[in-house]
């Protein structure tokens, strides 16, 4: 049984502990008392599971307007140039935030910056910094060893945020909560957080609350991600009235292992580059069928092929062959594939890879303003969980965590030039009408139906019919999971299929409202671009 915490108070709220949270925690902690809050432990969040690395101008071989272009182009007409312009140029100075955190880069003493830098596809010149090939777990755990350590911060691992505490939720009650109306509709106190180890929900109070709680990859059958990206920032950021713009942009990574224990594990693009072949189980290729350059496709091309195969046969998955490669070659450049693969049963030295398709990246979220701002007064959005105009239609590689640093250093820019205000006092969370659950195979079932149809339906190619057939499935479980949340205690596992079950609507929603084929969108209904590229803005 649940038992009601004291309330906890803190001069920002920080829900989320991957890149952009701890960039957002360090930087604040000289002036302010921060609260740092993440579902698992500290490193378990999907920047930790970042390959590649980071990109930003280091080089004299570069420029800041190639960087620029390099991103337009990839976002196929939706980046706002003028937060293109701003994280490009912000891009350096981040980078030496970390390296005077400690962050063990690969180095490079022949080049002129001492480091090495990679290329990666959609980029002109090499400009992606990188530790090996785990830069995400480096830099996680070097920034996470200093927030744990900084007495400013204080980080409550094992703590599920339920939802804001906002001005307009005072006015209108939700279940389980009996707050007195505010005249402040517009303004977020905090939140309701379940401490999932001990049972209990906390309120805690903020003067800011930041929403740095990563993507949505969850929400599909196959996916990247960790089993933390549950879309949770962008369904409480959507529930407490902010706007939410690009839902519709999910990127997909071609080629993920399929097998029943291989979560999330990639296959990276390099085995293609080096000969690896697609092929179907009866060893026929396809892929020249779809494009002339084969297997050495852009990424969507070859996800969209792969997609289209497995839906008009009926397949669970496809096959990555490089198993014509020397073996020595095999396991000298990809020592890291071939070790993973061989805990399965697969040596790729003599077969085929079984892979499928997954999602990548959530393009879209949280409307936010160069300073991570959103819609409500004390809250912010940074990260994957926000939607800041420079991704677009899609992501260019290792931007990403870029963007998360740029607007980590800018949202604690703006929050240390506000004044800090007292506590405010917060009603606490009220379960006098709800129970024990007691057929929790509900949440399990309804979790299970969600990630098949969002995949069968919303995934990588799209018809008006499918979003449709999907949007109905939506209505019926949202009811289902509403029904379920106002009658029975929370736990971790219903709170992220709530958010799942709002972060699918709001994707569906987006793709049925874009009549055209932009980046990461394809549309059979809808195969042409549009002469004018506009975001896809939805409001409660």
């Amino acid at each position: 049984m649940q038992t009601q915490a004291r309330q906890l108070h803190f001069d920002t709220l920080i829900i989320g502990s991957g890149l952009a949270g701890l960039t957002l925690a360090l930087n604040l902690a000289q002036s302010r008392r921060v609260g740092l809050i993440t579902k698992q432990a500290l490193l378990d969040g999907a920047s930790g599971w970042a390959q590649g690395g980071i990109a930003a101008v280091l080089s004299e071989e570069d420029s800041l307007e190639a960087h620029i272009r390099d991103t337009l182009i990839a976002g196929a007409g939706l980046c706002s140039e003028a937060v293109t312009r701003y994280v490009v140029e912000s891009g350096p100075r981040a980078i030496q935030w970390l390296i005077t955190q400690g962050v063990p880069f690969t180095r490079d003493h022949d080049s002129e910056t001492g480091y090495h830098l990679t290329r990666e596809g959609g980029h002109s010149v090499r400009r992606v910094i990188h530790a090996a090939d785990t830069t995400g777990r480096a830099v996680q755990q070097t920034l996470s060893e200093k927030a744990r350590t900084h007495t400013n911060i204080t980080v409550l691992e094992h703590h599920v945020a339920i939802d804001l505490i906002t001005g307009a939720k005072l006015v209108r009650p939700a279940v389980h909560s009996t707050i007195r109306p505010d005249k402040n509709a517009d303004r977020c106190h905090g939140a309701y957080v379940l401490d999932s180890a001990a049972g209990k929900v906390k309120t805690i109070a903020a003067h800011n609350t930041v929403l740095a709680t990563g993507g949505a990859g969850k929400v599909y059958l196959y996916t990247t991600n960790p089993d933390t990206a549950t879309g949770d920032g962008i369904a409480m950021g959507w529930r407490a009235g902010c706007r939410v713009a690009n839902m519709e942009f999910v990127q997909f990574h071609p080629t993920c292992l399929y097998h029943p224990h291989a979560k999330s594990f990639l296959i990276s693009e390099a085995v293609r580059g080096e000969g690896g072949l697609l092929k179907l189980a009866d060893g026929s290729r396809f892929m020249l069928q779809y494009d002339e350059r084969a297997e050495l496709a852009p990424r969507d091309i070859v996800a969209r092929a792969i997609d289209f195969e497995m839906k008009k046969r009926g397949l669970d998955c496809v096959y990555l062959d490089i198993s014509h490669k020397p073996a020595n070659f095999l396991r000298e450049h990809f020592p890291n594939i071939y070790s993973r693969c061989l805990e399965f049963g697969i040596d790729i030295t003599r077969q085929p890879i079984p892979v499928v398709p997954a999602a990548h990246y959530t393009c879209g979220g949280i409307v936010t303003g160069r300073n991570g701002r959103t819609d409500l007064d004390n809250l912010y959005a940074i990260g994957e969980t926000a939607h800041t105009g420079l991704h677009g239609a899609n992501r260019l590689a290792s931007n990403s965590l870029l963007e998360c640093l740029v607007f980590g250093q800018a949202a604690a820019e703006d929050i240390i030039n506000q004044p800090t205000a007292p506590p405010a006092e917060l009603p606490q969370w009220d379960e006098s009408r709800v129970t024990n659950a007691d057929e929790e195979v509900v949440i399990s079932h309804n979790w299970d139906e969600l990630r098949r149809f969002m995949w069968s339906y919303v995934g990588i190619v799209r018809t008006s019919k499918r979003l449709q057939r999907a949007q109905h499935r939506i209505k019926l479980l949202h009811e289902e999971i509403s029904e379920y949340y106002a009658n029975f205690r929370v736990t971790s596992d219903l709170l992220e299929l709530r958010n799942l079950v709002d972060t699918a609507d709001l994707i569906v929603q987006s793709a049925l409202l874009r009549h055209e084929s932009r980046g990461l969108h394809f549309s059979r209904d809808y195969p042409e671009l549009l002469p004018k590229a506009r975001d896809t803005v939805l409001k409660r």
